[in-house]
């Protein structure tokens, strides 16, 4: 998966600045870094001198990078060019999962040839090429849903569906989180949650490319109901309640 695995190692190397800097200890990764050739050019007469050096570089290129490591952390909305067919597609792109908790996986909103398409992306193995598995979602505390995908034909990793990707998107929008189970055929399972955070935005984009609109009971309140209504008649006064009553009365006779 592209962005992952880049990922996995900054992440792996800010653990190491901080235990060196923080914690005043050395870590045995550095064993690694010290043997190194200095830089063309320059002169380091001393290993431990070239080591901080190096670190305090390393420092300053995460300080730079952690603010699009920041602004990764919500879905985003891109458009790229087909190479095979020089079309442009665009999709809303889920950001990774926090290292460590869950498998490495993307979700994808795509907009291609003027289809709409739900894609899972991982750096594990799903199943083979052009192959079909099954997929679990849930929103938050949601009845899950199970769609069935399809691996590319170029791919074990990368899976995708256009029956279940408009009713996927929808429920999408309706949550802050989704967690997700991919059955393998090595029959294990890849799970993940996934934020979304600031979703509505990209996937609109999505959709209007693809001439979509937004389910209706999506951005919209709770459909009104006897509960609700109970709530708010009990809070009034008893003119209030008698006013209230009695049109509802008229509007059940004009019903009627």
């Amino acid at each position: 998966m592209h962005k992952s695995g880049f990922k996995k190692n900054l992440t792996r190397v800010y653990e190491i600045a901080i235990n060196y800097f923080v914690r005043g200890k050395e870590h045995p990764a550095l064993s690694i870094i010290k043997p190194l050739p200095p830089f063309s050019g320059v002169k380091m007469n001393h290993n431990r001198f070239f080591c901080n050096c190096t670190l305090v570089l390393l420092f300053g290129f995460l300080i730079t990078h952690s603010l699009n490591v920041l602004a990764d952390n919500t879905w985003s909305y891109h458009q790229q060019s087909d190479s095979l067919t020089n079309r442009t597609y665009s999709f809303a792109q889920s950001p990774l999962p926090r290292p460590g908790l869950y498998d490495d996986m993307m979700l994808e909103i795509v907009c291609k040839d003027n289809k709409l398409q739900a894609v899972i992306d991982t750096d594990d193995l799903i199943a083979s090429q052009g192959s079909r598995f099954n997929m679990e979602y849930q929103i938050d505390k949601k009845t899950p849903v199970t769609m069935q995908m399809k691996t590319f034909p170029d791919s074990k990793r990368k899976g995708y569906s256009y029956e279940f990707a408009k009713s996927m998107a929808d429920d999408l929008l309706t949550g802050q989180a989704v967690f997700i189970r991919v059955n393998t055929m090595l029959r294990t399972v890849l799970s993940s949650s996934i934020a979304l955070d600031n979703i509505a935005e990209p996937i609109k984009q999505v959709f209007a490319d693809c001439g979509l609109g937004v389910a209706s009971n999506v951005d919209s309140e709770p459909a009104y109901n006897l509960t609700g209504f109970e709530q708010d008649f009990s809070k009034l006064s008893e003119v209030q309640q008698q006013q209230v009553l009695a049109k509802i009365k008229k509007i059940m006779m004009e019903i009627k």
